[in-house]
């Protein structure tokens, strides 16, 4: 997959930019909050219709300033556009296509390929997939199991519709299960046999996620230990746990059955708690090195060395399963990692045949020096 340009217009802090892309390397420059990584995030959103960076839609529409020169409304709400578009045209291939997202400040998001709308944002993803390695990731070490579960989940769906579909679903019945446990317990009533008509479904779409997470979590690990030696040189032995409430009773010749086991004996306690308690919604994933948890032995040269083995081990896995070679977005890497080792790291990129990468930095010259070496190909664009 190869971006050939991209076009916004009132996306974040820029008003209006047009960009001629490499098949290679292609690197955006400037100084610190003049946009770079908003053009990351634009690429992103061509990817999966979404800030990486966690914004809302609407808060992606560039502010705008009024004839004063003021930003703020007399209710103190920022004065914005009417709107932002983000247009990109991908080469799959085969053919040239148009992906054209478009966020009216009034109405619901538009995503359109080849100017027909999509009528699923879950139709769109993996038809271009992406993965990005920025200074946030340090937090998939850090921060709580959600934002692991979120990664994997994203990470499966570029590759399987299926999953993605399942997901949805799954998240769908939960929260009506959820609901129905608060109405409980405010209207101080019970009907268990309500509540058990989600077991079915829950179990059902639960299963199906566990058994692909617990395959793909498999599938990814050797190729992480093999990143992780050439990027570090280190002998450690580095791992992704998978832990699941289904990973304890699992039977693949009934495999909805434990699952359904585990919502039956938790009723008294959802009851108490007013939200469904086990399940696949509550999974988590250890990062571990020598068997331990590397966030409490891992030294920070070994952090960011296993968290890079990570996202190269999806570049691998996206690849291998889809048959496309996802696009590479790299923000800040330099200001994250030392100079010789952001080299090998692109030299390794470039070297295996990932995909087309985008990569921002703050020092032309550093970038320059790095790029040209390893591809004659490469793009600089001053921001």
């Amino acid at each position: 997959m190869i971006i050939n340009s991209l076009h916004i217009t009132n996306f974040k802090n820029h008003s209006e930019k047009s960009f001629e892309f490499s098949p290679q390397i292609n690197c955006f420059v400037g100084n610190n909050g003049a946009g770079k990584t908003n053009i990351l995030d634009a690429l992103h959103y061509l990817s999966v219709g979404k800030s990486f960076l966690g914004n809302s839609d609407l808060n992606n529409i560039k502010s705008g300033k009024m004839e004063d020169g003021s930003r703020k409304l007399e209710d103190g709400t920022l004065n914005s556009e009417d709107f932002f578009t983000i247009e990109g045209e991908i080469f799959d291939g085969e053919k040239e296509n148009i992906i054209k997202i478009q966020q009216p400040k009034d109405s619901k998001k538009i995503i359109k390929k080849n100017d027909k709308t999509y009528d699923r944002m879950a139709d769109h993803i993996g038809f271009l997939p992406s993965v990005m390695i920025s200074p946030y990731d340090s937090n998939l070490i850090s921060d709580s199991g959600e934002s692991r579960r979120k990664f994997l989940d994203a990470m499966i769906s570029q590759t399987d519709s299926d999953y993605l579909f399942n997901l949805i679903q799954y998240g769908k019945t939960v929260q009506q299960r959820n609901a129905l446990l608060k109405y409980f317990a405010k209207n101080r009533t019970f009907d268990k046999d309500s509540l058990e008509i989600y077991n079915d479904p829950i179990s059902n779409f639960g299963t199906k996620i566990f058994e692909k997470r617990k395959d793909f979590v498999e599938k990814l690990n050797p190729i992480i230990q093999h990143y992780y030696e050439i990027i570090s040189g280190g002998k450690e032995n580095v791992s992704v746990i998978y832990e699941s409430h289904l990973s304890e009773g699992f039977n693949s010749a009934q495999p909805n059955h434990f699952f359904k086991e585990l919502l039956q004996n938790s009723i008294e306690k959802d009851r108490a708690l007013t939200y469904t308690s086990k399940g696949v919604h509550k999974d988590d994933l250890l990062f571990e090195m020598n068997g331990n948890l590397i966030k409490k032995i891992g030294s920070q040269g070994q952090q960011k060395s296993f968290l890079i083995s990570l996202k190269l081990a999806q570049i691998n896995r996206i690849k291998e399963l889809t048959g496309k070679s996802p696009i590479l977005l790299l923000d800040d890497i330099f200001d994250k990692l030392d100079d010789t080792r952001v080299s090998q790291l692109i030299e390794l990129m470039n070297k295996e045949n990932f995909g087309q990468m985008f990569i921002s930095d703050t020092h032309k010259e550093r970038t320059e020096s790095v790029v040209k070496r390893i591809s004659e190909e490469s793009r600089i664009f001053e921001i």
